[in-house]
C-alpha cells in the first residue's frame, strides 16, 4: 500500500548476500531492484507473522525451477521448518538444492552463523509471538603491510604471515618483527542491528549496542501510544529512544502503518530524540 511492500532486506558483505525476512512481493521487488537473489546463501526470519515470510515458499520455489543447486541455510523460529517441508510435501516438490534449517531462540544473544569476515546473532524482541532481531558484526582480516618497511628491511615470509595475522614475530637470531611497526592500523569494525517487530523495550541496548546501523520498527506515531503497546509495537519517537540510548551512529525507520501516506511526520518525530535518523525506502542502499 502507497506503493511499500512487506518486510524484505538483502545485506551485502562483499560477495555474501543474506537475507532477512521475506515478506510478499520480495522477488518481484528484487527484479525492479536488479538484486540477484541467486547469490543469496543465507536467510534469516524473524518471526512467524506473514509479513515477515510469505514470500519464501515462493522465492524457494523459484530457486528449484531454476534448478538451484547451492546449498541453502534458514534461520527462523519453531515451526518454520514444518511450514514449508508441509507445503513442498503436499505440492510433490522436491528441491534439487540442500535446504538447512536451524532454529532460532529468543533467549538471549546467540550466535547463528561464523564466517570468517563476519558473524550474526540473534537477540530477543518483545512481540506478539517469539520474534529475534539480528545483529551483523564484522570481524577483523589480514593487516595490510606497510610497504615502505618491507622494501627497507628483508621481512621473511615466516614473519610476514605472522603480522599480517595481528601476530609479533622473532625470527631465529632473535630479531623481533612488530605488528604496529610493519602494518597498517585496522579500520574501525563495522556492525548493523535489525529489529523487526518489538514493543518498546530499553534492554535492547545491551545487544546492539554502539550499532552502525540500527534499523528499529516505527509502525505508529506517538498519537497512537496506546495502540503501540496493545498490538506490541513501537512508535517512532520510541525506536529514536532506543538509539539513543544505545549509543548507535544511525537510525534507519521502518515497518510503518498503512494509515501514513506521508511519512515525513514519523521522521520529524524521530529527530526530536535522535537527530542521526532516516526513513527507510523501497529500492535503496544504505551503505555501513
Amino acid at each position: 500500500m502507497h506503493g511499500r511492500h512487506h518486510t524484505a532486506q538483502v545485506v551485502r558483505f562483499g560477495q555474501d548476500f543474506l537475507l532477512i525476512d521475506c515478506g510478499e512481493a520480495m522477488q518481484l521487488q528484487a527484479r525492479a531492484f536488479k538484486i540477484k537473489v541467486s547469490k543469496i546463501s543465507n536467510i534469516f526470519i524473524s518471526h512467524l507473522h506473514g509479513d515477515h515470510y510469505y514470500g519464501l515458499i515462493g522465492l524457494l520455489s523459484s530457486y528449484s525451477l531454476g534448478k538451484r543447486t547451492t546449498p541453502l541455510t534458514i534461520f527462523g523460529p519453531k515451526g518454520l521448518d514444518e511450514i514449508i517441508t508441509t507445503n513442498f510435501r503436499y505440492s510433490n516438490t522436491k528441491l534439487p538444492y540442500p535446504l538447512n534449517f536451524v532454529e532460532t531462540h529468543d533467549d538471549g544473544l546467540n550466535l547463528l552463523l561464523d564466517n570468517p569476515r563476519y558473524e550474526v546473532y540473534s537477540f530477543p524482541l518483545k512481540h506478539r509471538l517469539p520474534t529475534t532481531g539480528f545483529l551483523i558484526k564484522e570481524k577483523h582480516g589480514l593487516r595490510s603491510m606497510i610497504k615502505e618497511k618491507l622494501q627497507q628491511n628483508e621481512v621473511p615470509l615466516a614473519a610476514i604471515q605472522s603480522l599480517r595475522q595481528g601476530m609479533d614475530y622473532k625470527d631465529d637470531t632473535g630479531k623481533l618483527y612488530k605488528v604496529k611497526a610493519y602494518t597498517h592500523p585496522l579500520p574501525p569494525l563495522r556492525s548493523y542491528a535489525y529489529c523487526s517487530d518489538t514493543i518498546y523495550n530499553p534492554n535492547l541496548k545491551q545487544f546492539i549496542k554502539n550499532a552502525d546501523l540500527l534499523y528499529h520498527e516505527s509502525t505508529f506515531m506517538d498519537d497512537n501510544l496506546e495502540r503501540a503497546a496493545a498490538t506490541f509495537h513501537s512508535t517512532a519517537k520510541q525506536a529514536a529512544e532506543i538509539a539513543k540510548m544505545s549509543q548507535v551512529k544511525k537510525l534507519l525507520l521502518g515497518h510503518f502503518s498503512s494509515r501514513y501516506i506521508n511519512l515525513e511526520p514519523l521522521l520529524e518525530e524521530a529527530k526530536t530524540i535522535f537527530d542521526n535518523s532516516i526513513l527507510s525506502e523501497e529500492g535503496s542502499t544504505y551503505a555501513i
